[in-house]
């Protein structure tokens, strides 16, 4: 598992994940993770079109975060995932809990929309 983070106009930032986020994928990865969305209280973007597969811990790990975003009124949007990983999402209605869209810009027309 991969995670890079970029900075995006208006202090959002761009959180991109490629590989398995599975125990040891999110293993890897959660800590920084949070650290870019959670710790530095800002909007998030996330673009998953280069994660193959989803387990628990992934959804778990996104969940707590946006959480967590919110609690400092902030947002965290996910993008593009594969259909492997879009049917999973929508199997558990991740979409109720924090706004998954197809494209970059629908993510950060979302983010200009939110009070």
């Amino acid at each position: 598992m991969h995670l890079e983070v970029s900075e995006r106009e208006g202090n959002i930032a761009r959180v991109t994940l490629v590989g398995r986020l599975d125990t040891s994928g999110v293993d890897r990865v959660e800590s920084r993770f949070n650290a870019a969305v959670v710790a530095a209280k800002r909007d998030s973007v996330v673009d998953l079109s280069g994660v193959d597969f989803v387990a628990s811990m992934g959804l778990r790990m996104f969940i707590a975060a946006a959480r967590a975003a919110k609690l400092t009124a902030h947002t965290l949007v996910l993008f593009a995932p594969q259909p492997r990983v879009k049917e999973v999402l929508d199997q558990v209605s991740l979409g109720e809990i924090i706004p998954i869209v197809e494209t970059e810009a629908e993510a950060l027309s979302l983010l200009r929309r939110v009070p």
